[in-house]
């Protein structure tokens, strides 16, 4: 209808554009305050300004309480209270109302990603929720925040003895937060103070430029050395990447997706991945190696198995918090299909920490199984547990087989049913399921049930919760946000698992993290349904040549 309308117009009036896009619904801004005291206006009002000619409507006092979903869990509605200033300076709620709605756009807000105080104190520090800021000498300066033009710049955070520094720009600095405008200004205001602070200290390398750049090509450049399936749906991208290798711990994960540019076409599309957030499996430091482990669900992750060796590719990380291995415990670990990946690596820690690790290792199907030479690797006993009939046969003496799920099986283990237990499940310190949401809410349940007899009140459990993700930078982008409820005040609170996705069982919300994929996999779905219209639509027009198309 758009096109037919502009179309139109070569014939007549101008197309009515925004009117025609009002009658469908339009698009609104919903804002808890005025328009005028909104970031976008007060930082850069061209914005707003151009975006009511669009015919965006702007609506104030409204803040979203709850989105409506039908019996799919597709959207329907943003339900939100009314605000109203009385004049007291104060916003009060003065009603409720619905806002009908298809698609909502959720604006999580910026805020400094301050995560490095918390991971390194001792080189870090606030000045009130931003990094304080040091003039050249190391002295804190005062700055005026929100002033992208300060008559003595500093952009440094930390100098160390030896002269060396860190430098911050953009939204993470008091003067240059707010928009990509002030972020480049702090760049172009910062970069001679960086330069003066180089010239101060002797090169950490007397390599000429040629070997220094090529030295970090080496290490920070990524390329493929192998893709292997390991089962139908599940495939290992082994990545040569020396400096990624060698700070991999084990629980952190990676960011992985080809180069656009090298990207194969098909059909007239580019087959360019979004970023995957994938395990890191295990590393060979001395071979610069990462193993990330891919589940195939469609859409960026089938793309893995086309990655060819020698390949360019862009891994990020190792990123999360690493997994908190301590000494001298009887840890339990419980893996689910994709989660057993995540294990190889942790189990392996434990044991050369010297706790003893019983490993569930729990499939649907008997083709599911993958690399049992690391999982014995990582445990002193394993259960092996699949759905499957006639299920697995243990291979070493102190392990056990089982038919049915994990649960089923730690329970069989406990009350002897498997036989003789080579690691008292009575002496688990730890319980460290990794799994899909169900298995995980299946093992925080029964650890207040059925396995409850054969439990020490003092255990511990943990889950790894992997939300869905997308910036990977930790706390930015908050599409990873995942409600905790204190299961004895029922409180609600969120944590962004990016940063920890190891979290207490009891703590979970599982219902709310089954909806999160959920509602991906509808969304993707919708957007895969508009590009098969839109491929119909140019076939139907000749735009695009059916016999490169049938390929």
């Amino acid at each position: 209808m758009l096109r037919e309308a502009r179309g139109g117009a070569a014939r007549g009036p101008g197309p009515r554009i925004v009117e025609m896009l009002q009658t469908w619904g339009g698009a609104t801004i919903a804002y808890r305050r005025r328009l005028i005291d909104s970031p976008a206006y007060t930082l850069n009002h061209e914005e707003v300004e151009k975006a009511l000619e669009e015919g965006i409507r702007f609506a104030e006092g409204l803040t979203p309480r709850a989105i409506e979903v039908d019996a799919q869990g597709a959207a329907t509605a943003l339900a939100v209270s009314v605000q109203h200033d009385d004049g007291d300076g104060v916003w009060h709620e003065a009603g409720r109302a619905t806002l009908p709605a298809r698609t909502i756009l959720i604006a999580a807000g910026t805020q400094p990603n301050t995560v490095l105080v918390r991971e390194d104190a001792a080189h870090f520090h606030l000045d009130g929720k931003y990094f304080r800021v040091l003039d050249e000498d190391g002295k804190p300066v005062s700055v005026l925040r929100g002033l992208a033009k300060p008559a003595q710049p500093a952009v440094l955070t930390d100098i160390l003895p030896d002269g060396r520094a860190t430098s911050f720009f953009g939204d993470l600095h008091p003067s240059y937060f707010g928009n990509v405008v002030k972020a480049m200004a702090s760049a172009k205001q910062g970069y001679p103070i960086v330069s003066r602070m180089l010239a101060k200290v002797a090169p950490a390398s007397t390599a000429t430029d040629a070997a220094f750049y090529a030295a970090l090509d080496r290490l920070l450049r990524a390329t493929v050395e192998r893709v292997e399936r390991l089962t139908p749906n599940i495939v290992e991208v082994v990545v040569r990447a020396p400096a990624a290798a060698a700070q991999f711990e084990p629980g952190q994960f990676y960011r992985l997706q080809n180069y656009e540019t090298l990207a194969p076409v098909r059909a007239g599309t580019r087959l360019a991945m979004e970023g995957l957030a994938l395990t890191g499996a295990w590393v060979d430091r001395e071979r610069g190696l990462v193993s990330t482990i891919v589940l195939e669900m469609g859409g960026s992750s089938d793309l893995c198995a086309q990655l060819r060796p020698g390949e360019p590719v862009v891994l990020m990380g190792p990123t999360g918090a690493p997994t908190e291995i301590e000494p001298g415990e009887t840890v339990v670990l419980a893996g689910g299909g994709l989660g057993n990946a995540v294990l190889f690596s942790i189990g392996l820690a434990f044991r050369r920490a010297g706790s003893r690790v019983l490993y569930f290792a729990g499939y649907k199907k008997h083709g599911d199984r993958y690399k049992v030479a690391d999982l014995e690797a990582a445990a002193d006993a394993i259960v092996w547990c699949c759905d499957e009939a006639p299920g697995f046969a243990a291979q070493r003496p102190q392990d056990r087989a089982f038919v049915g799920n994990i649960v089923e099986a730690m329970h069989a283990y406990a009350s002897g049913t498997l036989g003789a237990q080579p690691i008292p499940f009575a002496d688990c310190d730890r319980i460290i399921a990794i799994g899909s949401d169900r298995m995980m809410a299946a093992v925080a349940r029964a650890r207040h049930g059925v396995l409850a007899p054969f439990l020490k009140p003092s255990h511990r459990a943990i889950g790894s919760i992997n939300s869905p993700m997308q910036c990977m930078m930790k706390e930015i982008c908050a599409q990873c946000l995942q409600p905790h409820k204190d299961p004895a005040t029922g409180k609600v609170a969120y944590v962004f698992s990016c940063f920890n996705q190891d979290q207490p069982l009891d703590r979970v919300d599982f219902a709310a993290l089954d909806a999160r994929p959920r509602t991906e996999r509808r969304a993707g779905e919708a957007h895969r349904a508009v590009d098969r219209a839109r491929a119909a639509c140019r076939r139907q027009r000749g735009r695009v040549n059916p016999r490169r198309t049938a390929q």
